[in-house]
């Protein structure tokens, strides 16, 4: 397993972009906007790992700005851990043997959250390309929040 990203949600790409690149010194590594979904996701790495997290071999903050407006309250800003795993459905089963409960199913062979007894959201992708849907998780629903 390698750590990935963690994401926080912001209000305002103006003055988030000043505090994490102007303030922290953080630079950002790529940027995705989906007009279907309404959001813009920016990637940003510390500057001594802006050569490795180009190739993603670095962890990140994901920065995700939702065009709509919400109020986050006080945690819901902070979004996800993130980790990449050789096998996705090996892990997740690993994590139900020990009691975890599987909040997003792998169902696509790739992405899958559970949550910590803290309620903090953690994200697991498949390494490289998603594996073949398979059974139980193809048709596992959701359970509760991520």
């Amino acid at each position: 397993m390698r750590y990935l990203h963690t994401m926080v949600r912001i209000k305002d790409l103006g003055p988030s972009l000043k505090f994490y690149c102007d303030a922290l010194g953080l630079k950002e590594i790529r940027r995705t906007e989906s007009e279907k979904g309404r959001f813009t996701l920016i990637f940003l790495a510390a500057p001594e790992d802006e050569a490795r997290a180009k190739t993603e071999k670095a962890p990140m903050i994901e920065l995700t700005y939702n065009w709509d407006p919400e109020d986050y309250g006080s945690a819901r800003n902070f979004g996800h851990l993130a980790f990449a795993v050789d096998d996705i459905y090996a892990t997740c089963e690993r994590l139900q043997a020990a009691g975890v409960t599987i909040n997003r199913p792998p169902r696509d062979g790739y992405m899958a959250f559970v949550r910590s007894p803290d309620l903090v959201s953690i994200e697991f992708l498949q390494k490289g390309a998603p594996l073949p849907p398979q059974e139980p998780w193809a048709s596992m629903p959701n359970t509760g929040t991520w």
